[in-house]
């Protein structure tokens, strides 16, 4: 039996704009089990931005219910929803997200700022996730010293800094060219090997094809899953 750390029961998200309700997703179910690697597909409008924020714990379903790990965070206030964010989450996004004033290994370390870790275990513990992605050359550089490529990497260990139970990533190659793209991609290839669960929201069928599950939206409803991991009961 899978350990699903990642369930979606009957999930609905609906905007009011103005007199109209838009209906962002349209009762969506499914599960996740530790160590799966997804990708997250479908034509715009179909939803999955709004997914993703659901994910994030960055934005609360209309209706239904969002497990993660054990906790029923569906209903959470935002203190709370920040503090998962903070500490069972990982972001890795498109245009980075760094701090541009901060070296790679302050980056790096912001994640545990807000854990109140002591500051020498912050540092060593953001050192070795710089070399863990290629970047133990690079720890004193600011992001603008570095190449997008480089970048990327800085934000997947930001993502990997607080163990998070799931890695979430937005178009992590879209900024990128080809061969940089490559090389993050088998850099989540290899930590998804190591067991990190990663959830990956893209429109390129190419990367989608990387990973050994893929959910399409439509309409706000999931049109396909590709490799469920066990039916609901």
């Amino acid at each position: 039996m899978p350990s699903f750390i990642v369930q979606f029961d009957n999930v609905r998200k609906h905007y009011q704009m103005g007199l109209v309700t838009v209906e962002a997703l349209r009762g969506v179910s499914f599960r996740i089990a530790a160590g799966e690697y997804i990708s997250i597909m479908g034509p715009s409008g179909c939803g999955k931005s709004t997914l993703l924020n659901l994910l994030g714990c960055l934005d609360r379903p209309t209706s239904g219910r969002y497990l993660l790990g054990e906790q029923d965070v569906s209903r959470m206030d935002d203190d709370a929803l920040s503090a998962v964010r903070g500490t069972r989450l990982g972001f890795v996004f498109q245009s980075y997200n760094l701090i541009q004033q901060l070296t790679v290994v302050e980056n790096i370390e912001i994640p545990l700022y807000y854990q109140d870790r002591p500051e020498a275990e912050s540092r060593a513990v953001a050192r070795e996730l710089a070399a863990r992605v290629g970047l133990a050359d690079r720890l004193e550089h600011k992001p603008f010293e570095l190449s997008g490529g480089q970048q990327q990497r800085v934000a997947i260990a930001r993502a990997l800094v607080n163990d998070p139970l799931v890695i979430l990533a937005d178009e992590p190659t879209g900024n990128l060219d080809s061969t940089s793209g490559a090389e993050i991609l088998r850099l989540f290839d290899d930590l998804n090997a190591q067991g990190r669960t990663i959830i990956m929201v893209t429109h390129d069928l190419g990367v989608g094809q990387r990973s050994r599950r893929t959910i399409r939206l439509r309409d706000g409803e999931i049109e396909s899953d590709s490799n469920p991991p066990g039916d609901f009961p």
